[in-house]
């Protein structure tokens, strides 16, 4: 009998109850499709960071080449200034040096006449090459244009006494023809 009241007692469960029963098997439930939810989606999660890890490291790979590029172009970009500057501080303390006491400034004076004296005399020597060689020059055309004006007179006076002697000939000739004739006449 005792079976039979709990079972009426099961039957005669007030709607109250029933709700409260409903409302716990739908918690459940609820609890139940939450943690499978979870677990799908820290599984998603999962999935989801694994391919960005592949993707970031991809990514990487293929920037590399690019990050180095743009690290040696910074890396140009600020050594080209420093440089310069450094260079131009040493030309700067290199035209300075000589001029800081009095000893050394006599002796970078002394240094520039000696290197004043030496040009001029340089120059001075190139100058007088180059005279007496256009002077050499110049005497040498000149001997062979008078060779050749000589050549040319000896030439010519030979050709006019030849010329010459032909004439007082011919006029020989002519003249003694002349006398012929005329004596022929008389």
């Amino acid at each position: 009998m005792a079976t039979q009241s709990s079972n009426r007692s099961n039957r005669s469960r007030t709607s109250a109850q029933r709700s409260a029963s409903a409302r716990k098997a739908a918690r459940t439930r609820a609890q139940r499709n939450t943690k499978t939810q979870a677990k799908r989606t820290q599984t998603s999660a999962k999935r989801t960071a694994r391919s960005a890890g592949r993707t970031a490291q991809a990514a990487s790979r293929a920037a590399t080449p690019q990050r180095n590029q743009v690290v040696r172009a910074t890396e140009q970009a600020v050594d080209v200034p420093v440089g310069a500057a450094l260079q131009l501080t040493d030309r700067v303390q290199e035209l300075i040096e000589p001029w800081t006491s009095r000893n050394t400034a006599e002796r970078k004076l002394r240094s520039y006449r000696t290197q004043l004296t030496r040009t001029v005399k340089r120059a001075e020597r190139r100058g007088g090459t180059a005279r007496r060689k256009s002077t050499r020059k110049v005497e040498t055309t000149l001997r062979r244009n008078r060779r050749e004006a000589e050549k040319q007179l000896r030439k010519v006076t030979r050709r006019a006494e030849r010329v010459q002697s032909d004439v007082v000939k011919a006029a020989d000739e002519q003249a003694s023809r002349v006398g012929d004739l005329v004596t022929a006449l008389r």
